[in-house]
């Protein structure tokens, strides 16, 4: 197994293009732990943080003591971690993501930011701006606020780096779970520049909260996109819910 990525995140990967080839139809049980942990060569606790993240996605059912059960059309739903991740979600549609950082800027926090970080008034954060593209064409301007320890991490980055993401986790900042809230905002003029509208143009925008796992606020984002670019949809059942991105149309 690659040394790249941790061992759990190897597995649950396997897992799930296993589960969107069909090879665990709907309500199918996955083989037990200890045979998942014989198979891939790694203690059980390794098969247990994968099984988790494939709970996390909607894929599988998470009661625990009994054998995961694939859930029936979970392998169409978007996974957390590819909303989350402008670059993983390109990818999985075939497109080539992109991102240019424009800013990066500390400064003491807002109230509207202490709040939703959790931090102090006047605390130091790092303000980080983007646009993203998809196979070279902007269509999304990305604004984040980072805590300090992590908004450092992001600093040192280039600028071009695809995806801060899979960066940060490599730097062990975990983003497993989010608030988002939706809705339509006008261009301002940084947003026309960027995106090459027109400022006063509508377009949809996504605010988020981002948590790791200990519950700690590791960002707050607000992402506004061009019109006919994404969807969002939302997928609820009794067993799971999710929430996914998809192309739009004009």
């Amino acid at each position: 197994m690659s040394s790249k990525s941790p061992l759990y995140r190897v597995v649950a990967g396997d897992l799930r293009t296993a589960i969107a080839a069909g090879e665990y139809g709907s309500g199918a049980r996955l083989p037990a732990e200890d045979e998942l942990a014989r198979r891939y060569g790694v203690s059980r606790g390794t098969v247990r943080q994968a099984l988790a993240s494939l709970r996390a996605d909607g894929l599988v059912t998470s009661r625990r003591g009994a054998r995961r059960v694939v859930l029936g059309g979970a392998a169409r739903l978007q996974s957390f971690a590819e909303l989350r991740s402008f670059a993983r979600w390109a990818r999985s549609l075939g497109e080539e993501p992109g991102g240019r950082t424009v800013a990066v800027e500390p400064a003491a926090a807002t109230d509207e930011e202490a709040l939703h970080l959790q931090l102090p008034a006047g605390a130091r954060v790092f303000r980080v701006r983007r646009v993203r593209t998809l196979s070279g064409a902007p269509v999304m301007v990305e604004r984040s606020t980072y805590p300090e320890r992590i908004g450092e991490l992001v600093a040192a980055m280039e600028v071009d780096e695809v995806s801060h993401s899979h960066q940060l986790e490599l730097h062990g900042v975990l983003f497993t779970d989010a608030q988002h809230t939706i809705d339509v905002v006008l261009a301002d003029a940084d947003d026309a520049e960027l995106l090459g509208c027109r400022a006063g143009h509508a377009l949809l925008r996504e605010r988020r909260r981002s948590t790791d796992p200990a519950g700690s606020p590791v960002e707050w984002s607000e992402d506004r996109y061009l019109p006919g670019t994404v969807a969002f949809t939302v997928h609820n059942s009794a067993a799971a819910g999710a929430l996914g991105r998809q192309l739009g149309e004009e």
